[in-house]
C-alpha cells in the first residue's frame, strides 16, 4: 500500500521540480521573462522573489532525491 502512494508523490514532486526549473531565470532568461521578471532583475539584481525560488528548487530537489531512493530501496 505504501508504494503507490510514494509513486504518487514521486510523480508530483517530479512535476513540481520541473516547473519551478522553468521559472528560474538563467543565463538566457526563463520563463520567468514571460512574466515580467526579466526587466525587473536586470535592473534590481538578485530579488528575494529569486532567492525563495532558489531555496524552494533545492528543498524540491532534496525531496525528489529521497522519494527516489525510498522508491528504489522498496523495489529491490
Amino acid at each position: 500500500m505504501l508504494t503507490p502512494i510514494l509513486v504518487v508523490l514521486h510523480i508530483i514532486v517530479s512535476l513540481i521540480l520541473i516547473m519551478l526549473i522553468l521559472l528560474k531565470s538563467g543565463r538566457g532568461g526563463g520563463l520567468s521573462d514571460m512574466f515580467g521578471g526579466g526587466a525587473i532583475t536586470s535592473m534590481q539584481g538578485s530579488t528575494v522573489v529569486e532567492k525563495n525560488l532558489d531555496r524552494l528548487t533545492v528543498v524540491i530537489g532534496v525531496l525528489f532525491g529521497v522519494t527516489t531512493i525510498v522508491l528504489a530501496l522498496r523495489l529491490v
